[in-house]
């Protein structure tokens, strides 16, 4: 089972050809011993390649060092795969050894391939009755007999073997089945833990027995008590389509839910509802509306949407065609990723080709997407809920670094800042659109981008997205427990009723008294680094790097935005030195702001183009050499990394300017302040961020209040309910 939950593209051993992970080492087995010397996370793949190359377990431990119990387990396998590949007939004694060893469908598909496919070999497993068994994991240590409902699979040797799951005779309505995220990773993590939790604990209120599938122990989903029954299993077709045959075989499902895990489990939709289970919510076929770009194009049209100019491509002949004709610079990326990964902002014609080359694994399924960028643009991201008809409107959350961040590392705020009622009343409208036009039942997220009064589509998401649990807690309303709801079908009118929904406001009308919430990122870059032992770049870009985020409440922007950063990376300097570094374009953003900190009495130091620029404003500052210019200066000089380094700066701003070298420029000094745990700030509209939660530490405007204290009319009529 091992690697089916990391759900990467090698979904098991021997389910991509050896040469995918391996390149030029798929036949070496020296090499590949060598390469198990450094840890990586897919060296499981080459502990059992070495073994196929008749690597020996003394030899894999010494290399790898890991115990050799677990390397006689792998070893014990690819004995038993060389059995499966030469039997001349899969029989029934077999396939259940297969299973018994612990190998999926794909896998065994992988080595037989007679059955084109894993689904030849389940509907050969079915067919002989081949199936898991759960057990229930026992909390008591043998003590005396385990009571939770807490259960994993087991294929057994003997055909008869019973299951340990049972009906509840409590809950009225049948069992609904929620799937979770799975492990927690870069581009999905707690946060859909949230929504899954909030949906089991709302529709147990209501009568439900709830059922819980999930993998990872590190969550509240997966604690016993959260659902009436909870599955430790991976989140894959096959392992979720034998959980709903175990719990249709004792009573009737009314539901599967989908849209609450993030993309993992959404990405089963279309399969689950083929074979016959009853998702509810939005319909596989209105997801695909959202996931296919050509479809998606589509419904924008019908809905007169704009959206920046895109196009797709297979080679880099077309890649360039599609700029060439959209412009750059261009937002390129592979499809159907997670997190932005692999996606970049490219300028030019030799650094498409460079990602090409890089980046990219292009085929006719899965081509690279080309968008036109909006440079400058204010992006914006919107929760909604609809049942259908009617659009609830669930937060409207500005960005406060421009378009260009990936939404999960950028901060919000809400409700917006800048953004004008009209604006407001403009992404209500076409958040209505699109609900409507794709066929939304449930949550779904939008992303806009703003740019000249012209509102663009960036992309929308039918499912819960990584947000619901700060606009929830941001506004007050629980959006998961109301789309678990909607998704069962209630209505949102009757979600009003109840209280649940307010009746008078929605995300985009927040009472005057609201307060304000900003949400930061938590970025790891100082637990890790690249394979040449370098730190991490803490340059901000369209591909996703944070693990989790944060959130400040206060009654001022300022203010909450000081306490996310305080929650996040440490508390903003109150008084010290600033260095700065900008690009061209950012210099007359930033002259005021820079300024306002030299006359609270920070001491500026500067690069010498920026300190040209800031001496002409009437900002006294100091020349620093950068440590990209290190070898022209005389020797016994410091630059200033050397002066972080030495603890000499306490923020840092640096915003690159946009080619890809000029962007890399300064990575020394960003590497500088990771290791050194100064606030480093890479955006225009960040650092104007910083200046107000400065002036907001320094105005003595921290305090600290409960959510009861700041929402109590909105928890008071949900307490009624």
């Amino acid at each position: 089972m091992y690697k089916r939950q990391l759900e990467g593209k090698p979904s098991g051993f021997w389910t991509k050809p050896d040469e995918y992970f391996a390149g030029e080492r798929a036949t070496d087995v020296e090499a590949v011993l060598k390469d198990l010397e450094r840890p990586t996370e897919g060296r499981i793949y080459d502990v059992e390649l070495a073994l196929r190359l008749g690597a020996t377990v003394e030899q894999l431990h010494e290399h790898s060092h890991i115990d050799p119990w677990f390397l006689a387990e792998l070893e014990a396998l690819v004995e038993f795969r060389e059995e499966l590949v030469s039997a001349p007939v899969l029989d029934a004694e077999l396939l259940r050894r297969a299973k018994v060893f612990g190998l999926s469908d794909a896998q065994i598909a992988a080595l037989r391939p007679e059955f084109a496919g894993e689904d030849g070999v389940r509907s050969l497993r079915w067919s002989l009755g081949i199936r898991p068994v759960y057990k229930t994991v026992d909390t008591c240590a043998g003590e005396f007999e385990a009571q939770t409902p807490y259960h994993y699979s087991s294929y057994e040797m003997d055909p008869n073997a019973e299951t340990e799951v049972r009906e509840s005779s409590e809950k009225t309505k049948g069992k609904v089945i929620i799937l979770g995220s799975g492990p927690n990773r870069i581009g999905q993590g707690i946060e859909f833990d949230y929504s899954c939790v909030h949906a089991a604990l709302e529709l147990s209120r209501e009568g439900y027995e709830t059922v819980m599938v999930n993998c990872n122990p590190e969550t509240v989903s997966t604690d016993y008590d959260t659902a009436d029954r909870l599955y430790f299993e991976p989140l894959t077709f096959e392992d979720v389509m034998e959980v709903y045959h175990a719990e249709a075989a004792c009573g009737e499902v009314a539901g599967v839910i989908v849209q609450l895990g993030g993309q993992t489990p959404l990405g089963l939709a279309e399969r689950l509802t083929a074979a016959g289970v009853p998702v509810v919510g939005t319909s596989a076929a209105a997801i695909d509306l959202a996931e296919d770009r050509g479809e998606f194009g589509t419904v924008l049209a019908e809905a007169e949407l704009p959206a920046p100019a895109f196009g797709t491509a297979t080679s880099f002949e077309e890649a360039r065609q599609v700029a060439a004709n959209i412009g750059y610079p261009v937002l390129v990326r592979p499809s159907y990723v997670l997190g932005g990964r692999g996606m970049e902002i490219v300028y030019d014609e030799d650094s498409l080709r460079d990602y090409i080359e890089r980046a990219t694994e292009i085929t006719s399924d899965h081509p690279v997407l080309v968008d036109r960028f909006l440079d400058n643009a204010i992006e914006i991201d919107v929760d909604a809920l609809c049942d259908g008809e009617e659009v609830y409107l669930g937060g409207v959350m500005e960005h406060i670094e421009e378009a260009g961040i990936h939404s999960g590392d950028s901060a919000c705020a809400l409700p917006p800042m800048t953004l004008s009622g009209s604006i407001i009343d403009k992404v209500r409208e076409s958040t209505k659109a699109l609900a409507h036009g794709i066929g939304v039942k449930g949550l779904m997220n939008v992303q806009y981008a703003l740019k000249d009064e012209t509102l663009y589509v960036i992309e929308a998401n039918p499912r819960a997205s990584r947000t619901v649990p700060f606009v929830s807690k941001a506004t007050s309303v629980p959006l998961a427990k109301a789309a678990s709801r909607v998704m069962m079908g209630t209505t949102i009118a009757e979600l009003r009723e109840e209280g649940m929904i307010p009746s008078n406001f929605d995300g985009g009308s927040l009472p005057a008294n609201a307060p304000i919430a900003v949400k930061e990122a938590v970025l790891p870059f100082n637990r890790f680094r690249d394979f040449e032992g370098r730190a991490l770049d803490s340059l901000l870009s369209p591909e996703m790097k944070s693990t989790g985020e944060v959130m400040g409440l206060a009654d001022n922007f300022g203010a909450a935005f000081a306490k996310g950063e305080l929650a996040g990376f440490g508390e903003l300097p109150t008084e010290g030195t600033i260095f700065v570094s900008l690009a061209n374009r950012d210099k007359r953003t930033l002259v005021f702001p820079i300024l306002t900190l030299a006359d609270m009495g920070f001491r500026i130091l500067a690069t010498e183009g920026t300190a040209g620029m800031l001496r002409r404003n009437g900002v006294e500052c100091e020349v620093v050499a950068k440590r990209t210019t290190d070898s022209e200066a005389p020797s016994d000089e410091r630059d200033i990394v050397d002066m972080i380094r030495d603890g000499e700066v306490d923020i840092i701003i640096n915003t690159p300017s946009g080619s890809a070298g000029a962007r890399s420029d300064g990575y020394e000094i960003r590497a500088a302040a990771v290791s050194q745990g100064v606030t480093c700030v890479t955006t225009a509209q960040g650092a104007v961020a910083a200046l107000q939660g400065i002036l907001a530490l320094r105005g003595g405007e921290m305090s600290v209040k409960a959510l009861q204290e700041l929402h109590p009319a909105e928890l008071a009529a949900q307490e009624q309910v």
